[in-house]
């Protein structure tokens, strides 16, 4: 199995006409076909099934063929990144992130990508609450570190953790002083709610899932954590809000309070489904090691927080 047939099949398949697919390679019919022959004889099984006047790709040929445009795509990737590098120019690999990124673990995973990759250049790019994608949904970003749940559609996200989430009050708030509450005495509560489209990410931080189907009446929008966190101190609304909060966002109007039966929200590293750099690939890969070496920073970040 090689390359070139692998190109032929996917012609082939966009055109579903061999005269048509190869004078677009340009190559003789008789020549095409043989390769897609020779194909089907390594694989073992019909890619297409053929007829006096059309030609159709089989189940088998439906599934090889996204296999085989996801080879090529990587394959021509890595060729365009590696004559970039061979004439001085340096690859790149564009990280998006939303406030936090992975935490205490993003600077270990950057060095673990930088030392496996030290002529790469990252870019590093942060996004707002309006997009929880961290710019892989526009493909303004190549990988990012991203909070789920959220929407995912096209996206393959790797999780790193799960972090415990506590809610933010005004310490003049009458819970201001309590070790941790229930989901249940905050269901009344007004809340702070970053502006965003995606309704799988705005159910989970208004607690849409505990209201029985009722919408939640009371929700002050925000556009970024240093806002939200003003709200919070002057008392327009409360918070749920990761438990890193109390310690990437001090405040001294604010108290940050466990929430005892919430499940947390997962930190991931994504990238996107289709036409993946290569580059993005071994960063996920760069996280899943330094996740699994860094233990005791782990421990740390999915410990329970006290009272703020």
């Amino acid at each position: 199995m090689n390359l070139r047939r692998l190109r032929s099949f996917v012609v082939l398949a966009e055109e579903l006409h061999f005269t048509r697919a190869a004078a677009k390679l340009f190559v003789a019919q008789q020549s095409l076909s043989k390769q897609i022959s020779q194909l089907e004889a390594e694989l073992g099984t019909p890619l297409l099934h053929r007829t006096s006047r059309r030609v159709e790709l089989t189940p088998a040929g439906k599934v090889f063929l996204a296999a085989a445009e996801e080879v090529l795509a990587r394959f021509d990737r890595g060729v365009a990144e590696a004559r970039k590098v061979g004439q001085g120019e340096q690859a790149t690999v564009r990280v998006g992130f939303i406030v936090g990124a992975a935490l205490e673990l993003t600077t270990h995973i950057l060095a673990e990508f930088t030392g496996r990759h030290p002529g790469v250049r990252v870019e590093l790019h942060e996004f707002g609450f309006d997009d929880p994608s961290a710019g892989l949904a526009g493909g303004h970003t190549d990988v990012a570190f991203i909070r789920l749940p959220s929407s995912t559609y096209g996206l393959v996200a790797t999780p790193l953790f799960t972090e415990p989430c506590v809610v933010g009050v005004s310490a003049a708030h009458p819970m201001s002083c309590r070790d941790s509450v229930r989901v249940s005495e905050l269901l009344d509560e007004p809340l702070a709610i970053g502006r965003t489209d995606d309704s799988v990410w705005r159910d989970f931080w208004t607690l849409a899932g505990y209201r029985g189907g009722r919408r939640a009446r009371n929700l002050v929008e925000t556009h970024s954590q240093s806002e939200e966190v003003e709200v919070v101190a002057a008392g327009m609304a409360c918070s749920i809000t990761p438990a890193a909060a109390r310690r990437y966002s001090p405040h001294p109007g604010v108290r940050f309070i466990t929430i005892g039966d919430h499940p947390g929200t997962i930190v991931a590293v994504a990238l996107r489904s289709s036409r993946r750099n290569p580059l993005a690939a071994s960063f996920v890969d760069a996280a899943v090691t330094v996740r699994d070496r860094e233990t005791r920073i782990l421990h740390t970040i999915q410990a329970a927080p006290g009272a703020g």
